[in-house]
């Protein structure tokens, strides 16, 4: 049996695997470690994809002659499973109420479907309480698959069109004390929403960036070691989680000030900084 990957001939050498399931249970630990993703296979010319897999499971290996295994970068399933979903949205906002159930079932069903309700767990509820009629529109989900395209596709570009809405978001954090001080409780709300979903922001493209060559490791944000940096912003998001269950709004207004403006605005610094790096290469 000729065994290859992409299409290029693989040095795959069988040992007790009998059939496609065994094979391919071999290679995930070496698909999950390479950051890739099994996306298909190929059968004696006959194509197979990731949701059909379990019919070709038990095909005996000694019975193939040409097995071709495709692979995909997380990247590119991400992408791919983001654009059908657009494809999805623009279909459901313009169907009718009848053919909006049959799509919502198809897409709970597509490859996209599955890939987000594995990987991108957020994206796959939004879209789910969308489609049955309990969340945003299918015209906002669109605007909100766009926003995860964009930093995918160029995550450099992405954080560097955020930094005025940073700056802002820091000087809101800073006046916070003063907003709740002065019962400006409606601003202080928003304030801490509009710091969150940047903040989940930002955190996505390091995760990104981190895929593309920015090492955690070796990178420093001012002066401290990421992963360190990191980990005190971690502790600080999850005081700031207790102070508002508590109503603590002096614990809340120093937290906001002096512990996540700034590290905020440092780690914004650091990832466009290493973007600009990366882009003048």
């Amino acid at each position: 049996m000729e065994i290859s990957i992409n299409g290029k001939p693989a040095d795959v050498v069988l040992e007790t695997e009998k059939n496609v399931g065994d094979l391919l249970s071999g290679m995930e630990q070496w698909l999950r470690g390479s950051g890739n993703r099994l996306s298909g296979i190929c059968i004696d010319g006959m194509e197979t994809t990731v949701q059909r897999l379990p019919e070709v499971m038990e095909r005996e290996l000694a019975a193939i002659n040409t097995l071709d295994i495709r692979i995909s970068t997380w990247d590119e399933l991400a992408a791919e499973a983001l654009a059908n979903l657009k494809g999805y949205c623009n279909l459901y906002a313009a169907s009718s109420f009848e053919e909006r159930q049959q799509i919502r079932r198809d897409w709970e069903e597509s490859a996209s479907g599955t890939f987000l309700g594995e990987e991108i767990k957020d994206i796959h509820n939004i879209t789910r309480l969308s489609f049955a009629g309990e969340g945003i529109t299918a015209a906002d989900l669109g605007i909100l698959v766009d926003e995860r395209m964009r930093e995918l596709a160029d995550p450099g570009a992405e954080i560097g069109n955020i930094e005025k809405p940073v700056s802002e978001i820091t000087v809101r954090m800073t006046d916070l004390p003063l907003d709740v001080q002065t019962g400006k409780d409606g601003r202080a709300a928003e304030t801490i929403q509009l710091f969150s979903r940047m903040g989940e922001k930002i955190f996505r493209i390091l995760q990104i960036q981190g895929k593309r060559g920015l090492d955690l490791n070796t990178m420093q944000i001012d002066g401290i070691p990421a992963k360190s940096f990191l980990n005190d912003f971690g502790d600080a998001l999850k005081e700031l989680t207790e102070a508002c269950g508590n109503q603590d709004t002096v614990l809340i207004g120093d937290l906001a000030e002096y512990e996540l403006a700034p590290r905020l605005n440092k780690l914004f610094i650091a990832i466009r900084d290493f973007s600009l790096q990366e882009a003048n290469k």
